[in-house]
């Protein structure tokens, strides 16, 4: 302990035997002990009382659109790692699509890592895109250390990222299944898509209409067939629709490899309550009804849905247009998901440490971080969030560090603030206030 640089201490801190009072100490940006609330600071280290404050381990979201380079109006390296700083995310894996160019060969990789490189106030590492022309390239890319591979079953809704069809999907899973890599998959049958009523216009209820549930069932039950047959690893992205979750849970007792993501948008808001022309809550899939949202959070607590993740996917305000129809898809969420989960979750009568869970330590697992995050544990990066759990706000979108500032929950009352987020042992943001960036790109190590 004679090296300890750091020392910090609450009477609530979130490990993996549970929360107690403790003190935690760092050293060379890891964290090196989880010690007893009163155990003496070593010479020469610094200590943070946190009082009663609770100590989390920083989130690790595994879905965000940086969209940076080519995009950049829509966001960038430097507004998401600040807003996801403010908002306890101490890791993201930043999404294929939506930047220009896609990152779907090793060089396209190579473009966004030197723009990431020294605009990311938090630790920033990669998918893959898998195209139906970039079959050859998906192995160079894992190699390269992508944590995966993104595919879309229906349009995307950017040209230069189309969709797998049947034959190319098995192709593209066969290729992954090789090295033994991991798919992840934008779940939704664009056969079912085409059949459903296209109204556009206004209406929320139109919309809804426009992308049904059985759209997500039938191409998740694909998804299912092919990895079944291919001992494929495959992960289901942004699940909205209940009525998938008993064929997912009978493949994972048959041993295929499949898990599940779902979204604080799913879990936080319903369709009941968006007004027509308010396109900040679009989203494809779409948010669904209060019933299908009970039964997402019921597979959150048996483990059918391993973690949450935000689909932060934002655009310029004018795109957000009062027309469902032809208004950009995507919700802004970084800065905002740990407490938009956590407010529902305590209403739901979950702990911390089921949003803990959730939000990190799954996602860790994931994407094989779980020997480097996602833990309040000797031996991981000292990477923290420190959370007054029982304080609340209103959201301002004038607040926020997103891009652009179009949110979801605007007007909304949240529980948890977030005090303070910490990377490596080095505090990035409190109150407000961040340092110069300082996280660093990760890459799939196995």
């Amino acid at each position: 302990m004679s090296d300890t640089e750091l020392v910090l201490r609450s009477t609530r801190v979130i490990t993996p035997e549970g929360t107690r009072a403790a003190s935690v100490a760092v050293a060379d940006g890891r964290i090196t002990a989880v010690l007893p609330h009163d155990a003496p600071v070593p010479r020469g280290a610094r200590l943070e009382d946190l009082g009663d404050h609770v100590l989390l381990p920083g989130l690790v979201d595994t879905h965000v659109h940086v969209n940076d380079p080519g995009r950049t109006e829509w966001e960038g390296f430097w507004t998401a790692t600040r807003a996801a700083a403010a908002g306890g995310i101490t890791t993201l894996v930043d999404m294929p699509l939506n930047s220009l160019p896609p990152t779907t060969t090793v060089p396209h990789l190579r473009t966004k890592q030197r723009v990431a490189a020294d605009k990311a106030h938090i630790d920033v590492g990669f998918w893959g895109g898998a195209l139906p022309d970039n079959t050859k390239e998906l192995r160079s890319l894992h190699e390269a250390g992508v944590f995966g591979f993104k595919a879309f079953l229906s349009p995307s809704g950017v040209d230069e990222f189309p969709h797998l069809e049947r034959d190319p999907l098995a192709r593209t899973m066969a290729e992954i299944a090789a090295f033994d890599g991991l798919l992840i998959v934008h779940a939704e049958d664009p056969r079912l898509l085409a059949a459903a009523p296209q109204q556009p216009g206004p209406k929320y209820a139109d919309f809804l209409a426009s992308r049904p549930r059985d759209a997500e069932d039938s191409a998740i039950a694909q998804l299912i067939r092919e990895a079944k047959a291919l001992n494929a690893r495959v992960h289901v992205l942004h699940l909205s629709s209940s009525d998938a979750l008993p064929m997912i849970a009978e493949a994972r007792a048959e041993g295929v490899r499949v898990t599940v993501e779902t979204c604080p948008h799913y879990l936080t808001l319903t369709a009941e309550e968006v007004p027509d022309g308010a396109s900040e809550f679009k989203c494809c899939p779409p948010i669904r009804e209060s019933a299908n949202q009970d039964l997402l959070w019921q597979a959150l607590a048996d483990g059918t849905i391993d973690c949450v993740v935000t689909d932060h996917s934002p655009s310029t305000a004018d795109l957000k247009t009062d027309d469902f129809a032809t208004a950009w898809g995507g919700i802004s969420g970084l800065q905002l998901s740990l407490p938009a989960v956590w407010t529902e979750a305590r209403r739901r009568g979950h702990g911390l440490e089921d949003v803990v869970r959730w939000m990190s330590t799954r996602t860790c697992e994931l994407v094989g971080l779980d020997d480097r995050k996602g833990a309040i544990a000797a031996g991981r990066d000292a990477d923290f969030a420190v959370l007054a759990p029982d304080e609340t706000f209103t959201v301002d979108p004038a607040a926020l560090q997103h891009r652009n500032r179009v949110t979801a929950y605007a007007g909304r009352t949240l529980y948890g603030v977030v005090k303070s987020t910490w990377l490596r042992g080095q505090r990035i943001v409190a109150d407000g206030e961040f340092t110069e960036p300082k996280g660093r790109l990760l890459t799939r190590t196995h």
